[in-house]
């Protein structure tokens, strides 16, 4: 399918045509470990093991790179299986790799507790100022990895201008476009080198699949990840492939009602006497908002706010809402509440990434908005 079609068309159609044996709409769930070879190494459109490739993996990796502007895009098992094969592709001990200072706890774990026992260094800098990233640059820098928006405090960083830096540095430039999702945001065409997914999170859509992604412009960088893709084999299986495919169908229309939907919480908690702070990138108060407007088509479905009252009062107003699930991950239909804290970010606690005490994350479904107003005003009380 031609790269010039609309996002929307590509989102249902790119890498789904349809099924040459039977005419169907939608690519069949090839639930198969193995294929028919016709004499030894003739493999049929080049199928040989299900590890190495897959025709429904196959559609959904083709939709990706479609949908990212990329070469290629790679499925992976989880979020984090696509992270560590990329860090295990670009880096080797004794390189160097700068990260955000506000990113996603798995993130910083597998940097702190897993990477690093493999040798490779990394430092933290404020990716929202491009010359704070350039001050944490060393000579054996080889990857600048940026959260855009940033998990969880919403910061932006311009993907443009730390692209320059990563190029005169000789470092790959990394964007996590998890928050943002291919619709609002495509950083390739900004000047990164790679796109990271959690597919899980609004890619997948519905809180009923975990899947991780990368895409790619650089064909020789697309040839080692395949290479690594395979060697290591943390692959997505078909079912979950089908899964994702069928969410991304409605990408488009979902990120247009989660980002109306997250626009209206943010601005009734700018106003409540019980939020002390609210970070939100549509807000025009926010530090970066003219680079998010920038660089984003809107801003997204998830809303940060800080509580009056310290911890143990941002752990009631989540025990307390009714409409808004307590809950680990986003990006759902269903509007999901959190402590990051003691949640999803709990392994970052005294490091330079710990998150504020009396942070509460909102997952900003697509449910009617003045329903989940209302549920968040009692919440607060």
């Amino acid at each position: 399918m031609s790269d010039q079609h609309s996002f929307e068309t590509l989102a249902i159609h790119a890498g789904q045509e349809a099924d040459p044996l039977t005419g169907a709409v939608v690519p069949p769930i090839y639930q198969v470990s193995t294929y028919k070879q016709d004499g030894v190494g003739g493999l049929r459109g080049g199928y040989e093991y299900s590890r190495s490739a897959n025709p429904t993996r196959t559609a959904l990796e083709e939709n990706l790179a479609a949908l990212e502007g990329g070469r290629r895009g790679f499925a992976f098992a989880s979020g984090l299986a696509a992270e560590d094969t990329l860090l295990r592709t670009l880096l080797s001990p004794g390189d160097h790799v700068v990260i955000p200072n506000d990113a996603y706890g798995g993130t910083f774990r597998l940097f702190a507790k897993v990477v690093e026992r493999w040798g490779v260094e990394w430092s933290v800098a404020n990716t929202s100022d491009p010359a704070a990233v350039r001050a944490a640059v060393r000579p054996r820098t080889k990857v600048i990895w940026v959260e855009t928006p940033s998990n969880p405090l919403l910061g932006i960083t311009d993907i443009a201008a730390v692209a320059e830096v990563a190029r005169s540095a000789g470092a790959r430039l990394v964007v996590d476009n998890t928050f943002a999702s291919p619709y609002l945001q495509q950083p390739l065409s900004l000047g990164a080198d790679v796109v990271v997914h959690s597919t899980t999170k609004y890619v997948g859509g519905h809180s009923d699949v975990v899947g991780g992604a990368l895409v790619t412009a650089d064909a020789t960088l697309a040839e080692e990840i395949g290479y690594h893709q395979n060697a290591m084999g943390a692959v997505a299986g078909p079912f979950d492939s089908w899964l994702t495919l069928r969410g991304i169908k409605t990408l488009a229309v979902r990120m247009d009602r989660h980002s109306a939907n997250a626009a209206r919480v943010a601005e009734l908690l700018t106003s409540h006497p019980k939020v002390t702070k609210v970070y939100y990138p549509g807000l025009p108060e926010h530090e970066l908002h003219e680079v998010a407007a920038k660089q984003m088509k809107d801003f997204g479905g998830m809303v940060s706010f800080r509580v009056a009252g310290g911890e143990e009062a941002a752990v009631e107003v989540c025990n307390r809402t009714r409409l808004f699930t307590l809950g680990e991950s986003l990006g759902g239909v269903e509007s999901l509440i959190e402590h990051p804290g003691r949640m999803t970010h709990a392994s970052t606690a005294g490091s330079a990434l710990e998150v504020p005490a009396d942070l509460v994350r909102l997952s900003v479904g697509i449910e009617s908005v003045d329903d989940l107003l209302a549920d968040l005003t009692q919440a607060l009380g």
